[in-house]
């Protein structure tokens, strides 16, 4: 039988009392919020990294920079979004201000990271911008040069400024070290001191990326070796010998020591060749087929093509020939075939006039036995003085 109140409706229905009574615990509303936060920070980062990739791919270089902050920024954005809503949750929780602190320090190491990715990409960037394929390289090997010294500096500047802030949300190691601060007087000078060769390299580093006495792919001469600067890093600096070694050399050695350098203004070189050849030698036929070689070679640049006479001996004289080229390379591969070019028009048209020892030799003087043999009138000696014949022994003795 139905209930039904004066008026004729049916009274409403009631619902349980655990359900008019449900309630959701503090951490468990903090751990939903934080959820849908970090899923629109996801929501944002793939629809912007969809957007910004779109809009960096006929860049090379805006496309090198996306690609390097791509990986920190998926992670840096939901931390951020969660510590919003950390920020927001009641600081009576339990463990609210562990959790904080521990996703401030996470926070701060993803953005360290991608200001430190978006620094390298940044350098990347330039170094694309200015490839030293092309024949006239110097002002692309000057600015990839300090790029480099200057992204590397930058870099290691970023991740000590977010290691110390890092250490500085932690109320215990910041008072420790405001303690060793206040009481580092004898500590700090010995680590300076200690720390002398580390800074001075440094230094030298910043003084290299802005004076610039050596770049990448620079010629030069160091410690009697020849090779190209192959990598100038925070410490050192790597030379690739010719003959595929590496030579490690300290940046402050650079500063302080003297070295060639072959393409500081320009990678022009002269290239010599020496040879020797007799005094009878005509110049012209050398200075003609030189001219001729240098002419059908590549290697040779136009600028000097000459022979010229620099030394006497008392055996030859020596020929130089001056040639120029366009890089140290080349100049050394038309050295050689200089010389081998030359050498088989001496051996085929001048074979005579090739160097040779001379000796003068005075004549003999006549001896006893030859002076006795003819005498003043130039008549023949007797039959006893001849050499024994078989006619000598058959003819009669004279009467």
């Amino acid at each position: 039988m139905s209930i039904r109140h004066l008026d004729g409706q049916p009274p409403a229905r009631q619902l349980p009392a655990g359900c008019m009574n449900l309630q959701l615990s503090p951490w468990t509303l903090t751990l939903l919020s934080a959820a849908v936060a970090m899923a629109l920070a996801w929501l944002i980062y793939f629809s912007g990294a969809a957007i910004v990739k779109r809009g960096t791919a006929h860049s090379k270089p805006a496309s090198a920079v996306a690609q390097a902050a791509r990986k920190p920024s998926s992670i840096m954005l939901p931390l951020l979004a969660l510590q919003f809503v950390l920020r927001g949750a009641p600081d009576d929780l339990a463990h609210i201000a562990l959790v904080r602190q521990a996703t401030t320090i996470v926070l701060i190491a993803s953005l360290t990271w991608l200001l430190m990715r978006m620094a390298r990409g940044l350098g990347q960037a330039i170094v694309m911008a200015h490839q030293t394929d092309a024949s006239d390289n110097l002002m692309a090997r000057r600015i990839q040069t300090q790029t480099q010294v200057v992204t590397r500096l930058a870099v290691t500047s970023i991740g000590l400024i977010g290691f110390s802030l890092a250490l500085m949300t932690i109320p215990d190691v910041r008072q420790i070290g405001m303690s060793l601060l206040a009481s580092a007087g004898v500590i700090g000078i010995a680590a300076g001191l200690a720390a002398r060769p580390v800074l001075g390299n440094l230094m030298a580093g910043l003084q290299i990326a802005f004076s610039q006495p050596i770049r990448l792919d620079d010629v030069v001469i160091v410690e009697g070796e020849w090779g190209r600067i192959e990598e100038i890093n925070s410490t050192y600096v790597v030379v690739k010998i010719w003959d595929e070694r590496r030579l490690i050399v300290p940046l402050q050695w650079w500063i302080e020591h003297p070295f060639q350098n072959w393409t500081r203004n320009s990678a022009n070189i002269l290239g010599t060749v020496f040879m020797w050849v007799d005094y009878r030698m005509p110049l012209q036929p050398l200075r003609d087929a030189l001219q001729a070689l240098c002419e059908q070679s590549p290697l040779w640049d136009g600028r000097v093509c000459l022979i010229q006479v620099t030394d006497f001996s008392e055996k030859a004289m020596q020929l130089r020939c001056l040639i120029s080229s366009a890089d140290s390379g080349k100049a050394w591969d038309l050295r050689c075939l200089v010389r081998e070019e030359l050498m088989k028009v001496m051996q085929r048209d001048y074979a005579d006039y090739l160097p040779r020892a001379r000796a003068e030799i005075d004549n003999p003087r006549p001896s006893a036995a030859h002076a006795d043999a003819e005498d003043t009138l130039g008549r023949p000696p007797s039959s006893q003085q001849r050499s024994p014949t078989p006619e000598h022994e058959q003819a009669p003795p004279a009467t």
